[in-house]
């Protein structure tokens, strides 16, 4: 049987995938409200209410499971980045708790919506949007930095404690390679949500360009990793596991693109999501075993006592877990899934 400490990395990844997949795109859809404008931007807004509405709230207990096991299981690596990297976590943590104000009360005061729309005052889409923007980009600039090893620099001064472990280009670069991805998931899901096909045009072309933009910012990341985050390098591109990764993701990445122009929008939908899982773990394995370069290894972890208490809680916590959010998901969403908006430009 795997360490328990290995386990317990796989589970933390694991919840940071679902994060990206569902509680990314929502993040995603909340970043196209900037592009909804004009007469057709109400339309826009109501698909992307409609899309998320039911089940944005659930899809933050991924990212509340990975802070747990993060907590629990391994503190050194914890206190490291909360300390370090405190500054883009607290820009992160605002950005969430002001999204989730701005939909509320721009999806649920009633008396704003006349016609079953949304048509709260804009400040409320603003804020909406550009937390949907500052949330996913910040949590890309903390992985860029836990990646590269700046996080274990000096602390001789503020500056070098609290700001230079995040303040490069690389960390930055992941940043925007994440906020490029959500909204290119976004896109490509909310393609099948919509019943409208000028809606569904629109998110296609905003899909295709949002993916070629994920491309064009992935192998800017790739070109800054070498001197950002030497090690992360050594992974990807000294062995053949990480060049095949690479190979791999890009692969699958203008499958997607294909799929989108030849409008297999489930096919894209898959693939675009597969894609995007590609990045992130091929990120997490070229890592390995590190949680915080060069420092804080996974073996690094908690007494074997607390281990076994989060592995059970965990076991325990998915039995009642995953079957509840399959019938949320199914609940709202399997209408959609079973009958894809499918047409023909």
């Amino acid at each position: 049987m795997p360490p328990y400490e290995l386990i317990l990395a796989v589970a933390l990844v694991g919840a940071l995938t679902f994060y990206l997949l569902f509680g990314g795109a929502d993040f995603g859809a909340g970043i196209w409200t900037l592009f909804a404008m004009g007469p057709r931007g109400q339309p826009q807004r109501a698909l992307i209410d409609q899309a998320i509405g039911p089940i944005w709230e659930a899809n933050h207990v991924w990212l509340i499971i990975a802070v747990v096991i993060l907590f629990t299981a391994f503190p050194p690596a914890f206190a490291v980045i909360s300390i370090r990297l405190h500054i883009p976590l607290t820009l992160m943590l605002i950005g969430i708790v002001l999204r989730g104000t701005a939909f509320a009360i721009r999806t649920h005061d009633i008396t704003s919506r006349p016609n079953g729309f949304t048509g709260a005052p804009p400040i409320w889409h603003r804020i909406f949007a550009w937390s949907s923007v500052i949330t996913p980009t910040m949590l890309g600039i903390v992985l860029g930095a836990i990646a590269s090893g700046r996080a274990a620099g000096p602390t001789d001064t503020i500056r070098e404690t609290f700001v230079d472990p995040w303040l490069a280009p690389f960390p930055f670069s992941v940043g925007l390679l994440a906020t490029a991805l959500v909204a290119y998931l976004a896109a490509v899901y909310l393609i099948v949500e919509s019943r409208d096909p000028s809606l569904s045009r629109l998110f296609r072309h905003r899909a295709i360009l949002s993916g070629v933009l994920v491309i064009m910012l992935a192998a800017i990341a790739l070109f800054l990793v070498r001197d950002g985050a030497p090690e992360i390098y050594r992974g990807l591109a000294k062995t053949a596991v990480g060049r095949a990764t690479i190979i791999a993701t890009a692969l699958v990445h203008l499958a997607a693109l294909w799929a989108l122009i030849t409008q297999r929008d489930l096919l894209a939908r898959f693939l675009a999501g597969t894609g995007a899982v590609a990045i992130l773990w091929g990120w997490a394995l070229s890592q390995y075993p590190y949680l915080v370069e060069p420092s804080v290894t996974i073996y690094d972890a908690a007494p074997q006592g607390t281990l076994d208490i989060l592995l059970e809680s965990l076991l325990l916590g998915s039995v009642v877990l995953f079957p509840f959010l399959f019938y949320l998901y199914n609940l709202f969403k399997g209408n959609v899934i079973s009958h894809p908006a499918q047409f023909k430009s």
